[in-house]
């Protein structure tokens, strides 16, 4: 058999076929999620929905040149949003790869209650009311883009101090209308000192000598959006509680994610300070308690 003859050979198996051997490899790699996995990068290279992907497993589609390579990527671990380059957070498709922290399920509960509070004041204060909602250590842009999108009117602000995540928040808050700051959150947006109405953030809060449990974190996610500082884990937390008491009105509303274990020290933090009312905790969609909030004295 002559090479063409082979490479066509190969690319003509049935894709049913290929996504079954597909879904085997990832488990036996142990991918969370092989047969889902196996499903979206076969859409991915065919420009389909997984729904219209679902369709095609019953029929006679061959498989896409290049899927097998797609597989061996995510069996190696690569993130599966590294491979196919489209994260997916709420209603948004947003821009990832290699240098930025691909935005979590469980960040979208936060920015809800963020959202939330901006719903609220836009109806309190009318279409043509006022908002200010800051995002700090923006990441890929999710929560900024989600409060900008999600509560037409908003002015929102974002800051992202990692130069390989602002090129991917810029991409994708270009369309959004958020102004984007290439710099610290701790003192970043001095001109809006006292006036913001919402303020969220997911900081770095991983301890110093903690090892993410998921394999694809740690060994793509960055380290500078993953450690918080110090051994416990809390400076930039604290960094992001301090900022947003600067920017916020009193009034205001402030809420950071964290993880799980760190629930008790976030809301000490928030008391101790003196600067904060009606401290809350907030579990995720799963009841672990991923958030913290408090209202600006």
């Amino acid at each position: 058999m002559n090479r063409h003859a082979w490479t066509l050979w190969v690319t003509e198996i049935l894709l049913a076929d290929a996504v079954k051997s597909a879904t085997a490899a990832l488990a036996a790699a142990g991918v969370p999620s092989p047969a889902v996995d196996a499903q979206l990068l076969a859409a991915h290279l065919l420009g389909v929905s997984r729904g219209e992907l679902a369709a095609m497993l019953f029929g006679t589609s061959v498989t896409p040149f290049g899927y097998d390579e797609l597989i061996a990527r995510r069996a190696a671990r690569e993130p599966l949003q590294h491979i196919t380059g489209v994260a997916y957070f709420r209603h948004l498709e947003l821009a990832v790869g290699k240098g930025v922290f691909v935005p979590r399920p469980e960040t979208e509960s936060v920015v809800q209650l963020g959202i939330d509070v901006l719903t609220r004041l836009r109806q309190e204060r009318g279409a043509d009311g006022e908002l200010i909602a800051v995002d700090l250590g923006t990441g890929s842009g999710a929560i900024a883009a989600a409060m900008a999108t999600e509560v037409p009117g908003s002015s929102v602000y974002a800051v992202e101090l990692s130069d390989d995540a602002f090129v991917w928040a810029k991409r994708n808050l270009a369309p959004t209308g958020t102004t984007l700051v290439h710099g610290d959150m701790r003192d970043a947006f001095a001109e809006l000192n006292g006036t913001v109405d919402v303020v969220v953030s997911n900081p770095p809060y991983i301890p110093a000598a903690a090892i993410p449990r998921d394999i694809e974190v740690r060994l793509h996610d960055p380290h500078m959006a993953l450690y918080g500082g110090g051994a416990d884990g809390m400076e930039m937390p604290g960094a992001a509680a301090a900022t947003a008491a600067r920017l916020l009105r009193p009034g205001g509303f402030f809420v950071m994610e964290h993880a799980e274990v760190q629930a008790e020290q976030m809301a000490e933090l928030l008391n101790r300070s003196g600067n904060w009312d009606s401290v809350c905790t907030h579990g995720d969609l799963t009841g672990r308690d991923r958030a913290t909030s408090g209202i600006r004295r």
